[in-house]
């Protein structure tokens, strides 16, 4: 049986998200991995969370899927508080990475080869009020030709860092003023299909 991890990024703005789509979305992914044989935890950031733990679900989950909403062109800052917290722990106490990878007596290995998280796997699902079109088209103003996984970057970047593989990320788009619930419930189904064993 394999190990799965999936956080919940969501934050509560009042009077903006209830959170709904995003509870929908965790709900549907556990759901398609426990029928792929996937042991599932879960993490709710906002509810809270003790570091050490959170260290210890990584070590153990094979598959890590954040799931989130895209605020200001990234997880809610909650999220980059657990992910400071989590990685520093776990480069302390060297569980999920050792060191940047370099050293002094062989100057070719390269920065972010420490990892310890080899044969881990990382995604990202994202809810987005963009629009679908906003991406993968350089004659669009503000991403000019970039991916939803390029404007994420930062994000996965932690878990390449420390040695995960990264998976095409999911994205449900324009999820405020033109929501399709029903095609990104059937969108993350195909999607777990086709990345996720």
């Amino acid at each position: 049986m394999k190990n799965a991890l999936i956080i919940n990024g969501f934050q509560m703005y009042e009077g903006f998200s209830k959170g709904e789509l995003t509870t929908t979305m965790i709900k549907i992914i556990q759901d398609n991995l426990e029928e792929m044989g996937y042991e599932v935890q879960t993490t709710n950031i906002e509810g809270g969370y003790v570091i050490e733990d959170e260290v210890e679900k990584h070590v153990w989950a094979d598959l890590i899927i954040l799931q989130t909403p895209v605020h200001w062109f990234g997880a809610p800052w909650i999220y980059k508080k657990y992910a400071d917290e989590v990685f520093t722990s776990g480069l302390l106490a060297q569980k999920l990475i050792v060191d940047d990878g370099r050293t002094r007596a062989d100057p070719t290995k390269q920065y972010g080869t420490g990892g310890l998280m080899q044969g881990k796997k990382y995604m990202l699902s994202l809810t987005w009020n963009a629009p679908e079109e906003a991406f993968n088209n350089k004659d669009q103003y503000l991403f000019q030709g970039m991916s939803a996984d390029e404007v994420l970057l930062a994000n996965t970047s932690n878990y390449r860092f420390c040695g995960a593989e990264i998976l095409p990320s999911y994205s449900c788009y324009n999820v405020i003023k033109d929501p399709k619930i029903a095609d990104y419930i059937d969108g993350i189904k195909e999607h777990l299909k086709k990345f996720i064993q």
